[in-house]
């Protein structure tokens, strides 16, 4: 017995036991998946927001977070009720349009081999499956609207008395399941570090391709740009494969309404942005270590959205860098350099 109990006092026996207790919770919550991910990434987008707006506005006058906090939710729920009164119909009746222009555009015999060209490649990415999660999603409305009210509530709850929760929440440290929250704290640490930290950035990165897009297709003269505008922002979350699978319905647009010239224009506006992205953006926001090969994007895109559908699109990476930040994996050209040094020396020494 007393064997037993010293094998399982093993920091590495704990560990292992840990993840296979949180794996299982996981499995057994999959069915709140969505309201899981949704209080996550609401609540660590509202709290920068609210801890970023408080060191700003305290250097004008001093202000308490729970005040900047009641602002932003304030401003979250006026804008969601606006949105679904005066957006919802129109962003629906625009994204009938397009699809339907599509549609048409592929049926065409008049586009001849673009149209085969065009539906081949629609049908190796299996846009059936995706449109019709995507119309399953919208036809959720009441649920989602559900789950979004629980995720406001929480997460307001949650940074209100972010120091209190803080506070009772340290005290299972001196519990019988202490070890458990240790495992916890460590975990929850990594994983705000690296997975919260990825989040962040695409969502950035999100943004500044949303209005960039945007802008250069109100140049072009494209029309439903409120439908486009939503259609960019979510397939910005998906890092690579976003601009590749928005390019198909931008460009069948673009030839619809401007031949081949407004397609070469849409090219080059999309390469602009991704160099911007490449060589302006990311160099500022990613660190070395959050650095991947593009083959193991797209692996990790592929194993992420079998298990996890959409959303393992746009969090297959950040949970991958969490991994590899677990396991302690440098992926830094500095690290890479090092090692390359140290192996030369080596060969010298030896």
């Amino acid at each position: 017995m007393e064997s037993l109990r010293s094998f399982f006092a093993q920091p590495v026996i704990r560990r292992i036991l840990f993840i296979a207790l949180v794996v299982l919770l996981l499995y057994s919550l999959r069915h709140m998946l969505n309201l899981l991910l949704l209080l996550f990434l609401v609540t660590f987008v509202m709290g920068r927001l609210q801890s970023f707006l408080t060191k700003q506005i305290n250097r004008l006058f001093p202000i308490s977070p729970i005040v900047v906090n009641c602002i932003l939710y304030v401003v979250l729920v006026s804008s969601l009720v606006y949105g679904l009164i005066n957006y919802v119909p129109k962003l629906v009746n625009q994204l009938i349009d397009i699809a339907n222009n599509i549609k048409t555009f592929l049926s065409s015999p008049q586009n001849g081999e673009i149209a085969k060209i065009a539906a081949d490649a629609f049908e190796k990415v299996d846009y059936q499956k995706y449109l019709g999660d995507a119309v399953d999603y919208v036809m959720k409305l009441g649920n989602w609207l559900e789950i979004i009210i629980l995720v406001i509530l929480l997460s307001f709850f949650f940074l209100l008395e972010s120091r209190k929760i803080i506070l009772f929440t340290e005290k299972f440290d001196d519990s019988k399941i202490g070890w458990i929250y240790r495992e916890f704290r460590y975990f929850g640490g990594k994983f705000l570090s690296s997975f919260g930290k990825v989040i962040e950035v695409q969502l950035m990165i999100a943004v500044f391709n949303t209005i960039l897009t945007i802008l250069g297709l109100w140049i072009l003269g494209f029309p439903y740009l409120f439908a486009l505008t939503i259609m960019v922002f979510l397939l910005s979350l998906i890092p690579v494969a976003g601009v590749v699978i928005s390019f198909i319905p931008i460009g069948i647009i673009g030839y619809q309404i401007g031949g081949f010239p407004m397609v070469f224009w849409v090219v080059v506006m999309i390469l602009v942005i991704h160099a911007l992205e490449t060589y302006f953006l990311n160099p500022r926001l990613y660190s070395h270590k959050t650095k991947l090969p593009m083959f193991y994007t797209f692996f990790i895109l592929i194993f992420a959205q079998h298990y996890m559908g959409i959303w393992g699109l746009i969090i297959g990476i950040p949970i991958f860098m969490f991994l590899l930040d677990v396991l302690q994996v440098g992926q830094s050209e500095k690290d890479d350099g090092k090692s390359q040094l140290s192996g030369h020396k080596g060969h010298v020494s030896e």
